[in-house]
Order: structure tokens, then sequence, then C-alpha cells
């Protein structure tokens, strides 16, 4: 067993790494709040712009075929695919990062035609690590999520697609279901599919003109569209890291409770026993007094 002060030093080392769990449970809370409001705050603009798509298509049935083309007459195992693979900055957050790049690497790396694009310091360390080629001018930060990198990522990802540098384009994120639930999924971003742009609202374009003509007005909403997607992904990954990192420092900081409980039981226990010991050798020590007296 160990001595009192042993258990003191391991009970204040404890403690000290329970304020650290705390501390990052807390600004984690704080920021998934905010990412949050962020994202509620954009879906009505994004929502909007899928239902403009919808009822152009309606409208227009031809408009728009480059970014529907499946490409059927290119061979599957031609075909080249683009994955934008959204991780974190940071690990202690559970299985989060794990759970995507096992994703990705199924996908994505099947075959050496693919693109990787990775947003986040974990999976771009971890595909160095192993060798994998990832686009090197794709180096974006998890933290903070915006619309301009958005932007940035969806002009890109369009650029390639039409200039059939790829046939398809994938994300892979974690979507966040609820406050303790997140899972890992893959979306497919290009070609589109007319059956997810479909809406049986009324459509009130019937007596519009575009200018210059309803194709170009399709192309040029296409990005922004594609955009709205891509930044609810950055930002549901991003609140799925912070909820993932909440629930890793709230089980760490109840472990630490835990072991402080054995610690107090195994201190008072060592204490009890040096008690008990110093009353042995202080009755020992008299009674060897008291002998030696007589």
């Amino acid at each position: 067993m160990a001595n009192s002060r042993e258990i003191q030093a391991r009970m204040k080392s404890i403690k000290d790494t329970m304020k650290i769990t705390n501390a990052m449970y807390m600004i984690s809370s704080s920021k998934l709040q905010k990412a949050r409001r962020d994202l509620k705050n954009t879906e009505p603009y994004f929502y909007a712009i899928q239902e403009s798509l919808a009822k152009i298509i309606d409208l227009s049935p031809e408009t728009g075929n480059e970014f529907f083309d499946r490409r059927e007459s290119i061979p599957i195992h031609e075909r080249k695919q683009g994955y934008i693979v959204v991780t974190a900055d940071k690990g202690m957050a559970g299985a989060y990062n794990h759970n995507v790049i096992k994703i990705a690497e199924k996908e994505a790396l099947s075959d050496n035609k693919n693109m990787l694009f990775v947003v986040g310091q974990v999976g771009r360390r971890y595909f160095e690590k192993k060798n994998i080629p990832v686009d090197i001018n794709f180096k974006y930060t998890a933290q903070n999520p915006n619309m301009n990198r958005a932007r940035i990522i969806s002009e890109k990802i369009v650029e390639l697609f039409r200039n059939r540098e790829l046939d398809e384009v994938y994300i892979v994120y974690t979507r966040m279901l609820n406050s303790i639930t997140f899972n890992a999924e893959i979306k497919q971003l290009l070609p589109f599919k007319r059956k997810e742009l479909a809406s049986d609202k009324k459509n009130n374009y019937e007596q519009c003109f575009f200018e210059p003509d309803i194709n170009t007005v399709f192309e040029h909403i296409v990005p922004n569209y594609i955009a709205g997607f891509v930044y609810g992904a950055l930002v549901e990954s991003y609140c799925s890291e912070h909820n993932a990192r909440m629930m890793a420092m709230q089980t760490a900081t109840d472990a630490a409770k835990d072991m402080l409980k054995s610690l107090e039981i195994e201190y008072n226990r060592a204490r009890q026993a040096a008690i008990t010991q110093e009353i042995t050798e202080v009755i020992a020590g008299a009674k060897a007094q008291k002998n030696k007296s007589l």
C-alpha cells in the first residue's frame, strides 16, 4: 500500500487534470452554442436557394444539364472522384476523427485516380503519415467555419467538375442528429440528382424573365447552393466535434471523480494504519520504559 504522501500527490494530480477537463468542457459548450446559432441563422437563405433551383428546373427541365450529367459513358473503373474530408484540428474528441477517416479510407482510397481534399489538421497529418497524396492547395482549418471558406471550396470543386477533371464529388463529414448523437456520413455533391431538387411548392417563376437567360442564372446559383451545403457540413462537423469533446471531457471528469473516491478511501486507510502504528509504537515504548524502571 502506498503511503499517505504518495496518495495525496496522486489526488492533487487528478484534481489538476479535472480542472483542465472541466475548462475544456466549458469552452466546447460555448463554441457549440455559437456554431448552432450561426447555422440556424443561415439555413433559411440556403433553403431558399434550393427552392429557386427546383423552380427553375420545373420551369425548364433542360436547364443546367451539365450539373446533372452522370457521365455514364465513362466506365466505372475510369471515373475520377473527388472527396472532401472534414476532420478536426485537435484530438481529445472520442471517436470523432476516427469515424470520418474510416469512411474516407474505405471510399476515397479505393482508386489512385481519386482526389482527396482534407479540412482539418488531424486528417491531413494522418494521410500524410500514411503517404497518401492530399491536395496541397486545400489547407483549411476546421475552426470557426465561415461562408467565405465554403464559397472557395465550392468554386474549386465546381471548376474541377465542369472541366471534367472530376466526374463525381463527395463530402465526408459528421452530421449532428441531436445533442448526444452524431454520425459520420458521405454525401454526393456533384452531379446533382433531380429527385433531391424536386419541390411540391407552387412555382411563382412562370411570370418571371431571366437575364441574360435562364441557364446562365442557374449556373450562377449553383456554386452558392453547393457553398450552402459545404458550409452546413463544416458547421455540422464543427458542432459534432465539440459535442464529442464535451462528452469525452465529461467522461474523463466522471472517471477522475471515481478515482478520487477510491484514493480517498485508500488515503484514509493509510492514514489510519499510520496512526495505529504510531499508537502501537508509543504503547510499546511506554511498556519498555516501565519494564526498564522495574
